[in-house]
């Protein structure tokens, strides 16, 4: 019955990321921030007078969406950032009062229903659960650079799945 877990699985996640999405939107009606710019301003706050870099890594986004979302942070006041004395290259950010404010007033980015039911699993499941979902997280991270790495090879080659792919090429170089 693998084909039935897949299936399972599939809707599973497609579920979490609906729940996410209307969270989100909640959120962002709320106290005005996505749940992205919310999960950045949480990182600034934890990690302190910190890099774009460093706060991509710790959130689990691009630097191009950290730097994008840092924007729209400083347009809203929430955010400053200022350049190294040392390094000019090195760009800082910290949370203005603003940015504490919003932090202080905004509910939990999964939830806190979620959290507290989660809370109420024993540590030992509570771990498992957060390894499971690594290990999905994983997983799904490998699949979308597997079909990097595919499209990358339909631009050179012509096998059997660049063939395949390469629609999806082309429908992005049209859109630019």
């Amino acid at each position: 019955m693998p084909a039935d877990e897949l299936k399972s699985l599939q809707k599973a996640l497609r579920r979490i990321i609906r729940a996410q999405d209307v969270h989100s939107r909640r959120i962002d009606r709320t106290v005005g921030l996505t749940l992205p710019q919310l999960v950045v301003l949480q990182c600034v706050r934890d990690l302190g007078e910190v890099t774009s870099r460093a706060i991509s890594k710790e959130a689990s986004l691009s630097p191009p969406t950290v730097v994008g979302i840092l924007d729209k942070l400083e347009l809203k006041g929430m955010i400053e950032r200022y350049r190294s004395e040392s390094d000019r290259r090195i760009v800082h950010t910290i949370l203005t009062e603003r940015g504490i404010l919003a932090l202080d007033h905004a509910p939990s980015p999964i939830g806190v229903l979620f959290d507290d039911a989660f809370l109420t699993f024993p540590a030992e499941r509570r771990s498992e659960i957060v390894s499971s979902f690594e290990t999905v997280a994983e997983l799904c991270e490998t699949s979308v650079a597997e079909l990097h790495d595919q499209s990358r090879i339909a631009e050179n080659d012509d096998d059997i799945a660049a063939v395949a792919i390469q629609p999806v090429n082309r429908l992005r170089s049209d859109r630019h």
